[in-house]
């Protein structure tokens, strides 16, 4: 990654970005991608981003051909015009990491140059603490998808990008009605999200365990990406960082980027990927 970028990245993070005990991975962007794929959930299939709980993969951070987006797919066109009509968005709603070997397989037969994986809300998400992925599951499963990559792609570039900080949603949305409705009339993410204005020391510890399970997931993405070589960059916890606010969630679900998010989600995790 572009030393500049990589600074910028940093201070944008209101965070620790490199866990402890990982190492970075010294990225080597070569020459921009003609083509590309997206692994990953909901938020990478823009979810709600344009319409009511449908998929708007035109706004997609990653895949995405709105031009207001601005996605790592048209910044890659602006200098690599061959890549046009050959984005790819293999992510699933609803997926988990268990679902990354599966997507993985289907980029790997689309031949691209350049995947980009954004999961785990879904590991951490659940409908309670005691149902969410074990950090070593999530691993395991990143792992098996890297190999499928490295087996089928091995001159492919392959961007990490940290799983957002579910906390800061639940901080930045308990004290909106709409939100705390929205959170309890569709169940979400009621692992951090369940009693969303309770103080009880139960639930302010339970929101913890839960956003330390999204730092363990992102330490393990840094050590998986440093342990796939050259050809792999991880985004240094630039998007967990990144102080999002409520105006960037949808207003159907207050979970999910909005166009404004997946934009700012461009935004960050372009700038700390490899950055052509």
């Amino acid at each position: 990654m572009n030393p500049v970028r990589r600074v910028l990245a940093t201070l944008a993070a209101a965070t620790v970005l490199v866990p402890l005990g990982a190492t970075a991975a010294h990225a080597d962007a070569g020459p921009a991608p003609a083509s590309m794929a997206s692994l990953g959930d909901s938020i990478t299939r823009g979810f709600n981003a344009c319409g009511w709980f449908v998929d708007c993969t035109s706004r997609s951070f990653s895949t995405g051909d709105t031009s207001s987006v601005n996605s790592h797919y048209l910044r890659i066109r602006a200098v690599n015009p061959a890549i046009a009509g050959n984005n790819h968005n293999d992510a699933k709603t609803g997926a988990k990491s268990a679902d990354m070997p599966g997507q993985a397989a289907t980029a790997v037969s689309q031949g691209v140059g350049y995947v980009t994986m954004l999961i785990g809300a879904n590991d951490a998400c659940t409908s309670s603490e005691s149902t969410m992925t074990p950090a070593a599951t999530y691993r395991a499963n990143v792992d098996a998808a890297l190999g499928r990559i490295r087996a089928g792609l091995p001159d492919a570039r392959v961007l990490l990008v940290s799983v957002p900080d579910i906390h800061r949603l639940w901080s930045v949305g308990k004290d909106s009605g709409s939100a705390r409705t929205a959170w309890s009339l569709f169940s979400i993410c009621q692992s951090m999200l369940a009693n969303p204005t309770s103080t009880a020391q139960a639930d302010v510890d339970r929101r913890a365990r839960v956003r330390q399970r999204v730092v363990d997931y992102n330490t393990q993405l840094a050590q998986a990406c440093a342990a796939y070589g050259p050809n792999c960059d991880f985004d240094d916890n630039a998007v967990f960082g990144y102080p999002f606010t409520l105006g960037q969630l949808s207003g159907w679900d207050y979970f999910h980027p909005n166009s404004t998010g997946q934009q700012v989600l461009a935004d960050v995790s372009y700038a700390a990927g490899f950055g052509w």
